[in-house]
């Protein structure tokens, strides 16, 4: 086998009390990738379409992993990487993440699965820290391992898979405006009052157990951030006027998908998604601003071959 073409589909990360450590894969949004192999060694990026990216291995988060993969393995060829970016940059579901788990996934199919689902992790983090400014898994481990995951520890790195409930759809809506990783990070409190430290770790564990018995009302009560949500928030227009609707409409939660300014909303059952959907068009069909909205099921797949 000397090429495989991919989809790295996008992630919503954090999901709202987990700041860094949970996240969950989405199923109707993602990149497609081409990965080949060539005879002349290293990572060379051939084409792009879709958004404007560097070409440049070392400055792109596809070739970034890819390069660290190669260091590691040090096979006596390279390869080429086609990327046709669907998911927008700085849209808060996991662009940067798709480009840096595609990379290595398809390598690795290539090279013969020399790596597991960790380690592709390990190396994909490396790409994702390119735009982050710090090395962290939380978008990284839902596109590899598919469904509901949890970032245990980053040193040394583990996973944990949780339980998808069935009939759970995601419904998410994009502004068009970008919010830039590092830059949300950087408007966060390096310190936090312990009063809401427990009450996130309270929200974090009972959601942990809400996956595990598919409680939808207890997941409901869990979907609370107390921490991240209240200064990152104020960078996405009409925040709290979607979650009114959401709420108001059957979503079972409502955040901030990653850094933002994407925002998810967790539903139970199609139905119920698509009441959500039209709710939370409507607050922003008065806005001015343009937007998407995506409904998807949760993809307890992950990234995979086309």
């Amino acid at each position: 086998m000397k090429e495989l073409k991919i989809f790295s589909p996008a992630t919503v990360a954090n999901v709202s009390c987990g700041f860094d450590v949970l996240g969950f894969c989405l199923d109707s949004i993602g990149d497609e990738m081409v990965i080949r192999k060539t005879d002349k060694k290293g990572i060379y990026i051939t084409k792009i379409e879709g958004y404007d990216l560097p070409f440049e291995a070392e400055n792109n988060v596809a070739g970034v992993s890819a390069l660290a993969m190669l260091n590691d393995a040090k096979p006596d060829f390279g390869f080429e990487i086609e990327i046709y970016k669907n998911i927008k940059p700085g849209s808060g579901i996991g662009s940067s993440s798709a480009s840096a788990v595609g990379s290595v996934f398809a390598m690795n199919e290539l090279l013969g699965k020399p790596y597991n689902k960790t380690e592709l992790t390990n190396f994909a983090m490396k790409g994702e820290a390119l735009a982050s400014q710090c090395e962290h898994a939380d978008n990284i481990a839902p596109a590899v391992f598919g469904g509901f995951t949890l970032v245990k520890s980053v040193t040394p790195l583990e996973i944990l898979q949780l339980p998808t409930p069935k009939d759970i759809y995601a419904v998410i809506i994009h502004p068009q405006i970008e919010i830039k990783t590092a830059e949300a990070r950087a408007i966060l409190p390096k310190e936090i009052p312990l009063k809401s430290a427990i009450t996130q770790w309270s929200n974090v564990g009972s959601l942990v157990h809400a996956l595990h018995t598919s409680d939808y009302e207890l997941l409901s009560k869990s979907l609370t951030d107390v921490v991240v949500e209240p200064y990152r928030s104020q960078l996405i227009p009409h925040f709290n006027a979607v979650r009114q609707s959401a709420l108001e409409s059957g979503a079972i939660g409502c955040g901030i998908s990653g850094s933002g300014p994407s925002i998810f909303n967790l539903c139970h059952g199609k139905e119920r998604a698509n009441q959500v959907a039209q709710a939370i068009k409507n607050v922003y069909s008065k806005t001015g601003i343009p937007f998407e909205v995506y409904i998807s099921e949760i993809n307890t797949q992950g990234i995979k071959i086309l």
